[in-house]
């Protein structure tokens, strides 16, 4: 999909709908606090396109998880630190910037807030229809570094 359809349909997704359903994010074991509420969502053939806002509070983590589709998201506030299933840094991104995670159970992450104040993210995932946010991921063990 090039970057001015994804552009096109996060605009959609903005701007015509506004549901606002306040939930959990949906991830275990997610730190306590850990919470994700719904902005705007959009179903084009089968694909769900669904913006959220999820909020890591400081010292907490999401739980081990992967997604059934693709994920962009945008560092609203906060310092956001992940991590692969081998427990290795693959990204510290900071308020502004971008993350991508892509689909698949062999893409399981960890997202983590090693900061002061909460992460705030503004995620639009973009899913098979009807799929989970996440799907939950054992813990592998290891320590996140």
């Amino acid at each position: 999909m090039s970057h001015m359809l994804r552009a096109a349909t996060a605009g959609t997704c903005l701007i015509g709908l506004s549901l606002a359903a306040p939930g959990v994010a949906q991830a275990t074991p997610g730190g306590p606090g850990v919470s994700g509420r719904t902005l705007a969502q959009h179903t084009i053939a089968d694909k769900d396109y669904i913006l959220r806002e999820i909020t890591i509070p400081s010292g907490q983590a999401t739980g081990w998880h992967y997604h059934d589709g693709t994920l962009y998201a945008y560092v609203k506030q906060g310092t956001l630190s992940h991590f692969d299933a081998a427990c290795a840094s693959d990204g510290v991104y900071r308020k502004g910037s971008f993350l991508k995670e892509p689909s698949g159970a062999d893409h399981v992450h960890l997202g983590e807030n090693r900061g002061t104040t909460d992460v705030v993210l503004e995620v639009l995932y973009v899913l098979p229809h009807g799929a989970p946010f996440s799907q939950d991921a054992a813990d592998p063990g290891c320590t996140p570094r």
